[in-house]
């Protein structure tokens, strides 16, 4: 993999496209896959938490197969915990040697070599987490990190409008949402083909104007 330097016009591009839809669903297909061109990494999945349990609910995801999506409900108590603990990013270098991968097989019959998880906090509490994937075992650097946790943030902050927006009563309901067949008058589709590795001067100003 590549090693791709993810700057603040990088970010800029994330979430100004972020910034112009209202619909959770694209916000989320936005952002992952985004996140997966940025990095140029295998794929990348948001999570909601699910209030009253221990579970976490697919969002939204990116570069992986439904089988692997399918593979079990994930628990923040087994799957990487201390993302969800200490409310801190978690890395992973090899899902095949690390206890604390709840699906060791899984992710290594998918083709993933590591994983960063970076739980969303909304105040003080637990909002959901976003993971990144990647193909070859991988050290993330700082740059990393921070990167994904600013998208994760943004991307938290703006399902949590769509929730109040809507009078909704926490995230799951604006999954649940999302997934009701009623509510859907279209197929979804990702309008952001990717984040571009640089940009000229005036896209930059237009960005920050």
């Amino acid at each position: 993999m590549e090693r791709v330097k993810v700057n603040y016009d990088t970010l800029i591009q994330i979430t100004k496209a972020i910034s112009t839809i209202r619909d959770p669903e694209e916000i989320v297909l936005i952002t992952v896959e985004g996140v997966t061109h940025a990095l140029n990494v295998k794929g990348c999945a948001l999570f909601l938490f699910s209030p009253g349990s221990d579970e976490l609910k697919l969002a939204g995801s990116f570069g992986l197969s439904q089988e692997y999506l399918s593979k079990g409900p994930i628990n923040t108590l087994r799957s990487i915990p201390a993302a969800f603990q200490e409310l801190q990013p978690v890395a992973i270098y090899d899902v095949g040697d690390d206890p604390r991968i709840q699906y060791p097989e899984a992710a290594q019959k998918e083709g993933i070599a590591s994983i960063l998880s970076v739980p969303i906090i909304m105040g003080s509490g637990l909002f959901g987490c976003m993971r990144v994937y990647t193909a070859v075992p991988w050290e993330f650097t700082l740059n990393d990190v921070n990167f994904v946790q600013a998208v994760a943030q943004v991307v938290g902050l703006s399902i949590e409008m769509c929730r109040l927006n809507k009078g909704l009563k926490d995230s799951i309901d604006i999954l649940k949402a999302m997934r009701d067949p009623k509510a859907v008058h279209y197929k979804k589709r990702t309008p952001y083909e990717g984040v571009p590795k640089g940009f000229t001067q005036k896209e930059i100003e237009e960005a920050n104007a």
